[in-house]
């Protein structure tokens, strides 16, 4: 009984530690929500949700290329360790903007 504690435990403290997923869906050739706010530790993950249409998530102030596309169904996602603010943009729909927003975890101890 008492490994079984110990591994709920432990279980408990590394979910704490790994931050949470925040979900950007696309669609209509939006990014929805574009604007998002999110704890350093957190992970963002973009769902196409397009019928047809394929999309990227590129960071350009991080990667010089411009990265895959994903297709209806697919998704993308990054986790944030560093504060600050990320614009990205859609590479083959440059009108498409967001921006992802990190900010220091409070310790509420």
């Amino acid at each position: 009984m008492r490994i079984v504690w110990v591994a709920l435990l432990l279980f408990c403290a590394v979910g704490q530690a790994q931050g949470k997923e925040v979900v950007v869906e696309i669609f209509k050739k939006q990014f929805i929500p574009a604007q998002i706010t999110v704890a350093q530790g957190d992970t963002v993950i973009w769902k196409n949700i397009e019928k047809r249409q394929y999309h990227n998530v590129w960071f350009k102030q991080l990667v010089p290329e411009e990265p895959d596309y994903f297709f209806p169904g697919e998704s993308y996602q990054r986790t944030f360790n560093e504060l600050g603010e990320f614009p990205y943009a859609c590479g083959p729909h440059p009108a498409m903007v967001g921006t992802v927003t990190v900010v220091k975890v409070l310790d509420n101890n």
